[in-house]
């Protein structure tokens, strides 16, 4: 765990802001933004009423104290400006809407960190207003639907990391549904040592996981997935457009890997993001695989100084019931 974490302040944010903004306005203050447990998210006020946004990559931000990952294990920790840079450069090509990307700098020159300058997107995120104002929501959320069909209809060769696959490269492990399976029997082992509920049925999960993966029929292609959309990772700029935010994880994926975490954040705003043609039997993997993940994660950070741990257990509390709950139903 991190000795000392704290944020950083005006005057260590001020030579990034005047690199990425001009010598002509001033930075006048600084607020770390909540939410950001992988990567620091600032705004940044500017002297003329302006701000912008800054994002930094450094172990220093990173709540789960994560070693340095390997892009070609796609579900590896997702965090860094050559992630961020490489999903930018997809999304963009796509015409999905993200943070305008104003600059970016791994010279470590004003911050002994990779760190990126994008626009403020000052709207609110789409959790927000559905919550608020669930009719003004409705726009937005069909434009994310329509942004979630261009992603899952790019097709790729292979799945893995956007970085890895867009290089002409190839991510470890063999179909989608193998790869889930293999992590989720990790968490599975996670969880189990970290929850006595969990423990007292792992032999039962086990041969569950097992069960719905061999009832996967193969598939030859994947498309692009955000892979944690949640509508807290959506945020909705002025004119009542969508942007994604969030996009280090951005990978090439089965679309039902997408969908099982859609209708867990969306919830009942669900039904405007729901799609045709998906496979019943790689949901149902990737279901109880998504909440074990969401168990063993959570708790596992947990062990540091995450700043909001009621809310982290939470997630885990609501996981445990849910895995316990796809237990107890039979397989179709």
């Amino acid at each position: 765990m991190t000795a000392t974490r704290r944020p950083l302040t005006r005057d260590e944010l001020a030579p990034l802001a005047r690199a990425a903004l001009g010598p002509a306005r001033t930075l006048t203050a600084v607020a770390r933004l909540r939410g950001g447990s992988k990567k620091g998210v600032y705004r940044l006020f500017l002297d003329d009423g302006s701000t912008a946004v800054a994002y930094v990559w450094d172990p220093a931000e990173d709540y789960w104290d994560a070693a340095p990952a390997d892009p070609r294990d796609s579900f590896s920790h997702a965090s860094g400006l050559d992630l961020y840079s490489a999903a930018y450069d997809r999304l963009t090509a796509l015409g999905i809407r993200t943070p305008r990307l104003l600059f970016a700098d791994r010279s470590h020159t004003q911050l002994p960190s990779d760190v990126a300058v994008v626009e403020d997107v000052r709207g609110g995120s789409l959790e927000d207003l559905l919550h608020r104002d669930p009719q003004a929501a409705e726009g937005p959320l069909r434009e994310l639907a329509g942004a979630l069909r261009t992603l899952h209809a790019h097709p790729a060769p292979r799945h893995g990391k956007v970085i890895v696959v867009d290089n002409g490269g190839a991510a470890h492990g063999g179909s989608c549904e193998q790869v889930v399976l293999e992590r989720a029997l990790a968490d599975l082992a996670e969880a189990a040592a970290r929850d006595l509920r969990i423990a007292a049925v792992r032999e039962a999960l086990y041969d569950r996981l097992h069960a719905l993966a061999e009832r996967v029929r193969p598939r030859g292609r994947v498309g692009l997935v955000h892979g944690e959309l949640g509508p807290d990772h959506v945020l909705v700029d002025e004119h009542g457009h969508p942007a994604l935010i969030d996009i280090e994880g951005l990978l090439y994926f089965d679309a039902e890997w997408e969908h099982v975490f859609l209708r867990q954040r969306f919830q009942h705003a669900y039904e405007a993001l729901r799609a045709d043609g998906l496979d019943e039997d790689r949901l149902r993997l990737y279901r109880l695989a998504m909440h074990l993940s969401l168990v063993a994660g959570p708790l596992r950070l947990l062990d540091g100084d995450f700043p909001d741990p009621e809310f982290m257990r939470g997630i885990a509390e609501h996981s445990v019931g849910q895995t316990l709950t796809l237990l107890e139903n039979p397989v179709p």
